[in-house]
């Protein structure tokens, strides 16, 4: 007989109890794997084009030389592709969204996890910001009677329907996008070699920019130095091929074609076109300083004007445009995956980490592109002191993100040694281990203490030396808070889970198998796409 002092708080407690049974049964929505293989590719090329080499290069050579530029580039593309082989190890094996953070929580130390995590989400949510204030510039070319906000108000609304809806959406855009880069630099190759030997332009230069007053390396070794910041910056973004694995149909293969390809790319895109701006433009130039800010006096511009092309603005507006517009599409993507691992693993609010049915982190998506919203309207008040103060926040964050990713790749190594597993496990295996790793660790070290050096030189200003260094001070803020706060230890060897997320090798195998069952057209048409991409 049902108890009247009870039966209501009974029956309340069987309605609480069916509802968590439902909610435990109702499908959890997951990523989708929906990037192929050819979105992979031109991400991996896409994260290596952009503002940073078609209007930042002219900078480097002017600080640096045409030698000083060269040699600096070649530096860190060496360094880039060392990350990209350690990351590519990781992520092929264990493919998961936020990799690097998700790694080093899991592999090195649950602080570091947080600390690369937010260092990264906060880089890209300021980067959104950047692109948004880029965009409104870039309008402002051609058309001055817009407020310039509105401009940047289109592209975030752009921006969010792109990565609302599904990933293909994501990957789509930037594979039409980095297809547009790569016949810009393709053009540039051939016109800028025309203009060297003066088949185009009338006046053959050949070498002798790089024998002017003071050589190829005119401000010597400090050049070279002033040089691996624009550098990084110019690379910074490469690293999205790991945080794309979690979203990858068959990422047992993409991640390690697209990580092979890199070096190649870096030597095709960056070491070819500062070679051409130099032997077509003397570092001198004041114009190339210039051409960091304005695209009418890019480096790029410069060359295809020497030819004789004087719509070569309006044509590089309209690449950098769209080239912002793909840095803005990649930055709501990547921060939004990290944020989305942060939550995962404990380091942010839960709901960050739901999942919408189109298999999108739905809030981590909109809370990144109001972050990047908020970032953006500092620099339209108290003259953008604020918005300088974030931008400075973040310019070494891509140099820590790479620092942080080998030191878990090599936690990540010495786990495996110490669990007797073979190396034959892993889809891709990084060569030269730990060579590279340690590289990057001392180089990278090396810039992100040593590129605010400037600011030492008397008299000394605290506030240019806490600017130059904010980025560093905030790594180490996070990073010790987290210590303090939750004094998680590094983690073991023994303790470390190799086997959570990882894609048996046979549903990898049976994803080659149906691409094998296509007509033989498409898969020769396949085989094409990934040779040009």
């Amino acid at each position: 007989m049902k108890d009247p002092d009870k039966g209501s708080y009974a029956s309340s407690i069987e309605i609480a109890e069916s509802l968590t049974q439902a909610s435990d049964k109702a499908p959890k929505h997951e990523l989708h794997r929906g990037l192929k293989a050819r979105h992979i590719q031109m991400i991996a090329l896409g994260g290596t084009i952009g503002t940073g080499l078609f209007m930042a290069s002219g900078k480097a050579i002017s600080e640096g030389g045409p030698g000083g530029a060269l040699v600096a580039y070649g530096i860190l593309g060496i360094l880039v592709f060392s990350v990209m082989m350690s990351l590519g190890e990781m992520a092929a094996y264990i493919p998961v969204a936020g990799s690097f953070s998700h790694f080093a929580t899991r592999f090195a130390d649950p602080s570091l996890g947080f600390c690369v995590g937010w260092v990264y989400w906060a880089n890209w949510a300021v980067g959104v910001a950047v692109e948004l204030t880029g965009v409104a510039m870039i309008m402002e070319f051609w058309i001055t009677s817009v407020n310039s906000v509105v401009w940047s108000v289109i592209c975030l609304v752009i921006l969010v329907a792109i990565n609302v809806f599904s990933v293909k959406g994501y990957g789509e855009v930037e594979y039409w996008i980095s297809f547009i880069k790569i016949i810009v630099v393709i053009a540039f190759f051939i016109i800028g070699l025309c203009v060297d030997t003066g088949a185009l332009g009338g006046d053959y230069i050949g070498t002798r920019n790089f024998h002017l007053e003071g050589g190829a390396f005119p401000n010597g070794f400090l050049g070279v130095f002033n040089v691996f910041l624009t550098a990084a910056f110019s690379f910074n973004g490469i690293e999205i091929v790991g945080i794309t694995a979690g979203e990858s149909a068959n990422p047992h293969k993409t991640v390690p074609s697209a990580v092979k390809q890199v070096f190649v790319r870096i030597v095709l895109f960056y070491i070819l076109s500062i070679l051409i701006i130099g032997l077509c433009i003397p570092y001198t130039d004041e114009n190339l300083l210039k051409g960091s800010d304005d695209v009418s006096v890019s480096p790029f511009t410069l060359v295809f004007r020497m030819a004789g092309a004087e719509a070569a603005g309006s044509i590089m507006n309209a690449v950098i445009l769209v080239t912002m517009i793909s840095a803005g599409n990649s930055g709501v993507y990547s921060s939004s995956r990290t944020l989305l691992s942060l939550a995962e693993n404990g380091n942010a609010p839960k709901f960050f980490a739901r999942i919408n049915r189109f298999g999108i982190p739905i809030w981590s998506v909109l809370a990144t592109c109001a972050v990047g919203c908020l970032a953006f309207l500092t620099s339209l008040f108290g003259s953008g002191i604020v918005f300088t103060w974030l931008t400075n926040l973040t310019s070494v964050a891509g140099l820590i993100t790479w620092v942080i990713i080998c030191i878990t790749h090599i936690r990540f190594r010495l786990g495996l040694r110490k669990q007797q597993r073979s190396l034959k496990a892993l889809p891709y295996v990084a060569p030269f281990f730990p060579i590279p790793d340690i590289f990057v660790i001392v180089i990278g070290t090396i810039i992100i203490f040593g590129q605010g050096y400037q600011t030492f030189e008397a008299p000394i200003d605290g506030k240019n030396v806490v600017a130059a260094y904010i980025g560093l001070i905030f790594a180490v803020v996070l990073y010790v808070g987290h210590k303090i706060v939750l004094r998680q230890p590094v983690v073991k060897s023994m303790d470390m889970d190799f086997d959570t997320g990882t894609i048996p090798l046979d549903e990898s195998k049976a994803i080659d198998e149906a691409i094998a069952q296509l007509p033989r057209w498409k898969r020769y048409l396949r085989k094409f796409i990934n040779i040009i991409a």
